[in-house]
């Protein structure tokens, strides 16, 4: 066993250097990119130089979502008796964000020109609101980042016998290091190499695995009870509503993602943006199918005839395991060593996305955009190398320290769907919605979700919605019994539709108080309809013929957006492609 473990060592090692050259490649090669017509070093490393091209573009893109999580979550639930490829939603459900991504928000976004997810947020509705909306987008990408490190910890752990804690901190080490180093050109390039070995090593194991006398027919197994229920599984009528809440959930739920706009703001045009989403949406599908190949392989296989043991993993509490137990068990040890890698690369492809993302977020719409508007470039690219240091850490830290990382993660991107997703609706698409509505919508949204409880927190509801029970769940390793309360109504989306609704109705009834005179303009604390701001917000020619405001009270507007408009824009089309799209363009201030 020792020689395998030592297999396994170099293996990784080797993987981990080859990903650390290609980031450090990446960062040198276009260490100039984006500076050439006097552009920002700190932009050039959120959004490189705007000028990722097709094949890198769709590679990062696709990579955005296919990750640690990804793949081991989908052969969990393909494997999962009660559940299996009915319930295996994500393939679908982010493949339809991606569409979805690229047909309404993509080219709005890049056309706009912005730099980050949170710059409409913060131009339209202000920089405490931003700062607001920064929170449960940071806790996305940070608890995202933690959980799957933790995951890779787990997966060394059941297949080279290593220590968890040291293979989370080298891993993530080397994540935090090439991202410092290059941003998102690194991030991108990297992403090439680690999809190309996903996809291998996944490939390679499967004939191996189909072919271990232990494996039944799994076209057989897939209709027809083996050794469980069978994998393709169903949706019973009273889950439907569940079903359609989680689906809705990753549907839309990703789309409103600082990791997903960091790919479509450094593409090289708004169509290059939407082309890169419909791309990743197929490679999204592709890159599923070996992970539902081995769920149901997992699904087929007689456990007692295998090295694993005569109990099966969901007996063991290890389900979510599932990936790196059939490589480890059904396959050759030469074999399950190149999975592992590729379960490595899914992993650190997932990880330096999110933490680029959320510095990005915090150096430029926190830092300054709300305290330090006349910062120099070198200074908000030192606080975003800091940041990335930070995040990193805290990510790792969580991923070592906490048990409870994934039910972490699942309730805040709960919370970037319910809270985010309407918001980024309503700023690019609802024109009249103002800052009051934004917090209408933030307070209600938040909560109706944390109201509905978080089973994996064991976080208590304290709204209790139709169709509620309780669950009793057997701990098979400890025996205990946990009793987990179960909504069955879609509260997720009624949440969502409620942050929604709220923002449209208190936008529009201040909207109205301050206009018909109702309400003092010196009652407009948040400066959103009639102070200062007004012309971001509203048709100034409302204002005046109602006698609230003269025209020589309205003082000229400072774009929220930059410190200096040009600074936004790094490119001429998007000046051009802006008057389309933008609320505040001369078409649309005349309708």
């Amino acid at each position: 066993m020792a020689g395998i473990h030592v297999e396994g060592l170099v293996a990784i090692v080797l993987f981990y250097a080859l990903i650390l050259a290609v980031g450090i490649w990446a960062a040198w090669k276009n260490k100039n990119s984006g500076m050439e017509e006097g552009g920002d070093r700190s932009e050039s490393i959120m959004v490189g130089g705007r000028d990722i091209g097709l094949f890198v573009g769709a590679f990062t893109m696709t990579a955005t979502w296919v990750g640690g999580g990804y793949i081991n979550g989908t052969a969990e639930y393909v494997y999962l008796p009660g559940y299996g490829l009915a319930w295996a939603q994500a393939p679908f459900g982010y493949a339809m964000s991606l569409v979805l991504g690229g047909l309404f928000f993509a080219k709005p976004m890049r056309s706009r020109g912005y730099v980050t997810m949170l710059d409409p947020f913060q131009q339209l509705y202000g920089k405490r609101m931003g700062g607001l909306l920064f929170i449960p987008a940071l806790m996305g990408e940070i608890f995202w980042s933690a959980a799957i490190f933790s995951a890779l910890g787990a997966t060394l752990s059941v297949i080279v016998d290593i220590d968890i804690n040291m293979s989370v901190i080298i891993s993530a080490f080397i994540a935090i290091f090439y991202t410092l180093v290059g941003g998102v050109y690194s991030v991108a390039y990297t992403d090439v190499v680690q999809l190309f070995c996903i996809f291998l090593g996944l490939w390679i194991s499967i004939p191996f695995a189909l072919s271990n006398p232990a494996v039944s027919d799994i076209g057989v197994s897939a209709v027809r009870e083996i050794y469980q229920e069978p994998w393709l599984g169903d949706i019973q009528s009273a889950d439907l509503w569940m079903w359609i809440d989680d689906f809705c959930l990753l549907m839309f739920g990703g789309i409103p993602w600082q990791v997903y706009f960091q790919r479509v703001l450094s593409a090289s045009s708004a169509t290059y943006a939407q082309v890169l989403s419909f791309t990743a949406a197929f490679g999204c599908l592709i890159m599923a199918v070996p992970s539902v190949l081995i769920g149901a392989i997992g699904a087929s296989t007689d456990w007692n005839q295998t090295s694993y043991g005569s109990v099966p993993p969901m007996m063991k509490d290890q389900s979510e395991m599932i990936l790196p137990i059939v490589l480890q068990h059904l396959c050759p040890p030469f074999v399950s060593f190149f999975g592992l890698g590729a379960v490595s690369a899914a992993v650190m492809s997932s990880a330096d996305s999110s933490i680029l993302s959320a510095s990005s977020m915090f150096a430029r719409n926190i830092y300054q955009q709300a305290f330090r508007q006349s910062a120099a470039d070198y200074e908000i690219v030192w606080v975003m190398r800091i940041s990335i240091f930070v995040f990193g850490a805290a990510a790792t830290a969580m991923a070592l320290l906490t048990g409870t990382v994934y039910g972490l993660w699942y309730l805040s991107s709960d919370l970037v769907y319910v809270i985010i997703f309407p918001q980024l609706l309503s700023v690019l698409f609802i024109r009249g919605t103002n800052t009051y509505g934004s917090v209408a919508g933030y307070v209600f949204g938040l909560i109706l979700r944390i109201g509905g409880g978080e089973p994996y927190l064991k976080l208590p509801p304290f709204i209790y919605y139709p169709g509620w029970y309780i669950k009793e769940k057997v701990l098979h390793n400890t025996k205990e019994v946990e009793y987990l309360v179960v909504q069955k109504f879609p509260f997720k989306m009624t949440s969502m539709l409620a942050s929604f609704l709220s923002n449209v109705v208190f936008s529009y009834l201040f909207k109205y108080l301050f206009e018909s005179g109702k309400l003092s303009a010196k009652y407009d604390f948040l400066d959103a309809v009639v102070a200062k701001h007004s012309e971001e917000i509203m048709d100034r020619t409302t204002l005046v013929n109602r006698n609230v405001i003269g025209l020589s009270e309205m003082a000229p507007v400072r774009p929220r957006l930059s410190v200096t408009l040009a600074t936004t824009f790094t490119r001429k089309e998007t000046l051009t492609e802006e008057d389309d799209y933008s609320p505040e363009s001369p078409s649309h201030e005349n309708e």
